[in-house]
């Protein structure tokens, strides 16, 4: 999820390791903030690999700065990671919402809308945070308010989503 969003973020422009690092917790912080010592390690790793470069400038005011650059092949490993999200990326909210957030550099509709699609089937699969006997137990299966709120929200949710995703399909196809 985190190198998804920085290769997403410098592909927007390039930033140095502090404006990245307020893009990246903007997007995540509110499910995991960002600390240091996971950013720059994330960023030394993509780096390594030949996704983004170091460049230093001058400072607007003070020292200079190391102002971090998306190479091709970082352009290249953010589009392929768009593409094909791994089944996490699809399943679980936080990332699919990283997902979301840069999916429109995939710029082919036909692309983006097969994401969309593998989205879609994952939220119309019979699912519930609780089970009885193999079958996914409802709201209105429990008396205790805490479990009937949490399978209410869910719900309302998760039909929200599908609607928005099957009027994106559509458009992304009408295009």
């Amino acid at each position: 999820m985190l190198e998804l969003a920085i290769l997403g973020f410098l592909h927007e422009e390039e930033l140095h390791g502090y404006e990245l690092r307020t893009r990246v917790a903007a997007l995540t912080g509110h499910v995991r903030p960002i600390a240091d010592g996971t950013l720059y390690p994330a960023i030394k790793r993509l780096e390594r690999a030949g996704l983004l470069t170091r460049e230093t400038r001058p400072g607007s005011a003070a020292a200079p700065r190391h102002v971090l650059i998306l190479t091709p092949d970082g352009r290249a490993e953010l589009l392929r990671r768009l593409r094909e999200p791994d089944e996490l990326f699809i399943t679980d909210e936080n990332r699919w919402f990283t997902v979301l957030a840069f999916l429109r550099h995939l710029g082919d509709p036909a692309e983006q809308a097969a994401v969309l699609r593998r989205r879609l089937a994952f939220l119309t699969e019979p699912a519930s945070f609780f089970w009885d006997a193999g079958r996914p137990l409802r709201a209105e299966d429990f008396d205790d308010p805490f479990r009937k709120g949490l399978l209410t929200i869910a719900t309302a949710t998760s039909r929200t989503e599908i609607r928005w995703i099957r009027e994106t399909i559509d458009r992304l196809t009408d295009a």
